[in-house]
């Protein structure tokens, strides 16, 4: 799904407008019947508070006060000296018609103190039009709402909130549900925002779908139509060598359980063959743990120093998970990524490696896949202010290193090298736990092995993982889950997808 900015909606509206045709006003009624379908469904007989500015999305408030004017509504107005738009006037022209519904008006501070917050709050103050900062009156109202302790729906955008750009420690509305419309925003997808969206709802109302496929965007969402286009059935006629054999480099003392995990996810992805390449302290645990993974020692007892084998004969690499970043494993590092020039999959400790010597950078092979939690991007490429600016540096660095950038969160960012961006639509907190990412970096060194590009391994091997932890999370609660509950459930999400 096509993430759009705030710019690239408001030409959708206009192209429906043009191309349907529908009337602007019309329009808006479809949004607010979308609102209102879901207002009936989750809060039938609740009573209605609905805060409405003077633009189009006080117009939508006060559409849907209209729509609802059968139960117990009150509509405030934020009366400033701004002109309302047209259809915000038509709208208050066809609610002032209907004598039961109370509408007043917050003109001063001093109003704010009279306003009645009863039953469910209704945000329709401002929309993703918003380019500066809330100040004054505007601040003053959001900062009462959000002490009300009401239950809070917000339209189109909590207001107060940026659509595509940071609004940290802005004032804003905590919304604990954001009805939005067609499709996502970036600001449902920052880290940074999720106390102010709460639960973010996306409702169909009928844009023109030739705006949708004809306009490109280089954000998308993936959802199960990408996932259906990359994923590869299996070839019933292939065998072990026909889907590849991984090498993983992972683990350290008391560190083997990563590698262990890693090697399970890897061969749960559905690789061919997997060696694993330990200090010899792990050779015992990972044998009588994974009887199919093929294990090769290192000569030290505690950490990796040296690879004898010929590294050409395997498809992909995965480094780093439990390695550690002894100066030995990083000379290691550095000779494994001058003599291998195949895509390779960074993570945990080997990017921890990198960090310490950022040189290491230039000799990744091009295409490879690095999977950092926020604070290894910060060691690896510096600090930012905000999550927008981390998500446009990790996609300006994937471009100047010719890599692709696996951001984790709860929406993973995956930075593809040609500018494109997409963030995951599965997962969950559940998988906020030790060994998640021990897992990923599995699948992905497993997909890359049975000869998925780079940029189709990323975007199928993290949405994998997320579905597979979102299918654990149902069964096992996400409180219970472990990031072995991730593999044990691999298998299903397979069928899942195999299955769209």
């Amino acid at each position: 799904m096509k993430i759009f900015n705030a710019a690239q909606i408001r030409e959708w509206d206009q192209y429906t407008i043009s191309h349907d045709p529908i009337s602007s006003i019309d329009l808006m009624e479809k949004a607010a019947k979308a609102c209102v379908r879901w207002i009936n469904q989750y809060f039938p007989e609740e009573s209605l508070t609905i805060f409405c500015g003077k633009g189009n999305n006080g117009g939508d408030g006060l559409a849907i006060a209209r729509l609802l004017s059968k139960r117990d509504i009150t509509v405030y107005i934020l009366d400033t000296t701004q002109k309302g738009t047209d259809d915000f006037q038509e709208n208050l022209s066809r609610l002032e018609k209907l004598p039961h519904v109370e509408i007043r008006f917050i003109q001063t501070e001093e109003n704010i103190s009279e306003v009645n917050f009863d039953g469910v709050l209704i945000d329709a103050l401002l929309g993703s039009g918003l380019n500066r900062p809330l100040q004054g009156i505007t601040a003053r109202l959001v900062e009462r709402i959000n002490q009300s302790g009401n239950m809070v729906v917000s339209i189109d955008l909590p207001s107060g909130m940026f659509a595509d750009q940071s609004s940290l420690n802005n004032p804003q509305i905590k919304a604990d549900h954001t009805l939005s419309f067609q499709s996502y925003k970036r600001a449902f997808l920052a880290a940074e925002n999720s106390l102010h969206c709460g639960e973010v709802h996306i409702l169909e109302i009928g844009l023109h779908p030739e705006f949708y496929n004809n306009t490109p965007s280089r954000d998308e969402q993936t959802d199960e139509d990408i996932i259906y286009t990359v994923y590869k059935p299996r070839n019933s006629f292939g065998h072990k060598g026909t889907f590849g054999h991984a090498l993983l480099i992972a683990g350290s003392y008391g560190k083997i359980g990563a590698a262990v995990l890693s090697a399970e996810a890897c061969l749960r992805s559905g690789v061919g063959l997997v060696t694993c390449h330990l200090p010899s302290c792990g050779y015992t645990i990972m044998q009588t743990s994974l009887p199919e993974v093929m294990v090769s020692t290192d000569v030290d007892k505690a950490i990796s120093t040296t690879i004898e084998t010929d590294l050409s004969m395997y498809k992909a690499l995965g480094i780093g998970p439990g390695l550690g970043t002894a100066s030995e494993t990083r000379a290691l590092l550095r000779e494994v990524l001058t003599q291998y020039d195949r895509s390779v999959v960074m993570d945990a400790d080997a990017l921890n490696c990198v960090a310490k010597e950022p040189e290491l950078l230039a000799l990744i092979p091009a295409g490879s896949i690095l999977t950092p939690h926020p604070k290894e991007f910060q060691r690896l490429f510096g600090d930012t202010s905000n999550e927008f600016d981390r998500i446009d540096l990790a996609s300006q660095k994937a471009k100047e290193l010719d890599l692709i950038i696996v951001l984790k969160g709860h929406h993973t960012l995956i930075a593809l090298p040609d500018g494109r961006r997409f963030f995951n639509s599965t997962g969950n907190a559940g998988m906020a736990t030790g060994g998640s990412g021990d897992v990923l970096t599995g699948i992905l060194t497993g997909l890359l092995a049975q000869g998925y590009p780079g940029d189709d391994a990323a975007i199928l091997g993290v949405y994998l993982h997320g579905l597979a932890g979102d299918l654990a999370a149902e069964k096992l609660s996400m409180e219970a889950m472990i990031a072995g509950d991730i593999i044990r459930f691999l298998g299903q999400a397979y069928k899942s997808i195999a299955e769209m």
